[in-house]
């Protein structure tokens, strides 16, 4: 350094008044140090405050006093990108690199004043175990780079309290570190993050737990979603957020309602301190919608909700957030035949319904769709009273009778014992087909359980009214065996007629032992025993038939012989019956 630009001047003794006391004269002693102190020639390594003066393209002029100044060059004043992060009157700390001059400044380093006192603050921070910001500057094998004023390593298993999969999203960000591991010499420095985070979470942890009670409300973070439910972050605890207990309504899947993230108000339901289990709930903030449903929604009142899910027996309409009833499938339509509610209504759907129970403590509400519309089955016995015939085209056959469609979503039924006076049917698709069209007459109308009850046969006059007219007990008919069963035969009396002759009732042919009775398919004399309209019954019997023959024989014979007065023996009255057998 050039005498003329370093040189000293002692500076004038300050003139120091009389009688001065200690303090005072401290006091300017130090100040007398520092004067000094700052005229001193400073020596390489020494550490200097100046200000920047000038920029060139390759250098920065710095004053650092002492009537002299130095020069840095501008590459340690560029950051990554290569800006240029320094102007004109900035003071900045440097340090005495060379006394040696080059072209008329003396050498200055701002890096090498940085590194050292870098150094020293780290081996401080390790030493107290401070917390020191950090800048990742990128990701590498195994974790990441960071700037904390020199370049460290911060191991993956260190970035966070749990596993991380995506460190390229830290590169740029300033995160919280703690040195845990310190070798200058070797310039190896390693950080975690992880042991601040979990102090951290160990703090709020405690506080949390003096504030948990069960009822009180609390604000956290969503840290997780599953199908179940949701994990809340209430501050170094989690608690369970679960599905039920988000709201009073229908949810799907926790996601619509909660993002991960997401900052919400919840309510402890339950607290295990010993185990540190959290119960939350959200809908528990706001009243219960059911307590007053029974109020909002009084039976047989009508209102509007959404559609919400459909299933084979129904549909679930919202009428409000938290409250559903179900609409049975039954109670979907008076005139349309069903057989999903998917033929009526879709999810989404907005619909008038009528309420037509109410149970809140079970916390169900039975709707009607078809309610809200004027029932085809009130008006029904004015349409087609009893005695009258329509017509109407058969929609379905079975086992019992034929369905038949009078109007559209009006069926009858006409049982398979109405379809024939005459003919005995098993099945009504023996004699009926569907989709006909046929008339029928209206028997019977039920309209509070929606039933009509036709008949076919009651088109034609009743053959048990015509023959129970025609005949008494004691009358002999004539009559076709059908069927012979153990117990007797089946007589056709006439079309759609049949009687019964009981085995007692057929005579014996004591000769030979076998009954005189006629075969299937033949035909014979009987007389009537028995006759009971109500059942439709007719007893039959040969032998009455075979004593009047008799008593008719015997009165001939007692005529053609009155007048002799000869006595008739036995041997006589059998030779006459043996004459007059009975006819088959």
């Amino acid at each position: 350094m050039s005498q003329e630009r370093v040189s000293l001047t002692q500076p004038e003794e300050p003139q120091v008044p009389e009688q001065r006391s200690p303090q005072a004269e401290g006091e300017e002693f130090d100040r007398f140090l520092n004067s000094y102190d700052q005229l001193s020639d400073p020596s390489p390594g020494t550490f200097l405050k100046g200000r920047v003066v000038k920029i060139t393209a390759s250098e920065v002029i710095v004053d650092i006093g002492y009537k002299c100044e130095g020069v840095i060059g501008i590459e340690e004043f560029k950051d990554e990108q290569g800006n240029l992060r320094v102007q004109p009157g900035e003071e900045i700390n440097v340090l005495m690199e060379s006394t040696e001059e080059r072209d008329g400044y003396v050498v200055l380093s701002r890096e090498k004043a940085r590194e050292i006192q870098v150094w020293d603050y780290v081996e401080t921070a390790y030493q107290n175990q401070s917390t020191i910001p950090a800048r990742v500057i990128e990701k590498i094998k195994g974790g990441l780079v960071v700037d904390i004023g020199v370049r460290a390593f911060l191991p993956g298993s260190h970035v966070d309290s749990r596993p991380i999969r995506d460190l390229e999203a830290f590169v740029g960000r300033e995160v919280p570190c703690r040195i845990i591991k310190f070798h200058k010499k070797r310039n190896n420095i390693v950080v975690s993050r992880k042991i601040v985070l979990e102090e951290e979470i160990k703090q709020r942890r405690e506080a949390t737990l003096a504030l948990l009670e069960e009822g009180t409300v609390l604000r956290g973070t969503v840290k997780n979603i599953t199908d179940y439910g949701a994990f809340v972050d209430l501050g170094g605890i989690d608690g369970l957020l679960h599905i039920t207990d988000l709201s009073w309504g229908r949810v799907k899947h926790p996601s619509d309602i909660l993002s991960v993230g997401q900052e919400i108000q919840v309510k402890i339901l339950k607290f295990d301190r010993e185990r540190e289990r959290v119960s939350l709930g959200l809908k528990q903030l706001t009243e219960d919608p059911w307590l007053s449903v029974a109020q909002k929604y009084p039976v047989e009142s009508r209102a509007q909700g959404k559609v919400l899910n459909l299933t084979d027996y129904g549909a679930f309409v919202e009428l409000e957030p938290g409250v559903e009833g179900l609409i049975h499938i039954s109670e979907m339509s008076w005139s349309k035949h069903l057989k999903h509610p998917s033929k009526l209504l879709s999810s989404g759907n907005t619909v008038e319904v009528m309420v037509l129970d109410v149970n809140p403590n079970d916390r169900r509400i039975s709707l009607g769709l078809k309610q809200t519309e004027p029932n085809p089955w009130a008006t029904l016995a004015e349409r087609y009273p009893v005695g009258a015939v329509i017509q109407g085209r058969i929609r379905s056959l079975t086992d019992f009778g034929a369905f038949v469609e009078v109007e559209e979503g009006v069926d009858g039924l006409v049982h398979v014992s109405d379809i024939s006076w005459a003919k005995r049917i098993r099945k009504p698709a023996e004699v009926l087909k569907k989709g006909d069209t046929v008339r029928v007459v209206v028997l019977k109308i039920d309209p509070k359980n929606q039933r009509l009850s036709l008949g076919i046969k009651q088109l034609q006059p009743d053959a048990w009214e015509a023959f129970c007219s025609n005949y008494r007990v004691g009358d002999t008919v004539n009559g076709k065996v059908v069927r012979k069963t153990s117990f007797g035969l089946f007589v056709e009396l006439g079309e759609g007629m049949e009687g019964l002759c009981h085995n007692s009732e057929i005579p014996s042919d004591h000769e030979n032992g076998q009954a005189a009775a006629p075969e299937v398919g033949q035909s014979s004399t009987f007389k009537i025993v028995k006759l009971n309209p109500t059942e439709k019954k007719v007893g039959l019997s040969l032998k009455a038939v075979q004593t009047d023959q008799d008593r008719q024989d015997m009165e001939k014979f007692r005529h053609l012989h009155s007048s002799s007065s000869a006595t008739t023996t036995i041997e006589e009255v059998v030779a006459m019956k043996e004459r007059n057998p009975l006819k088959n």
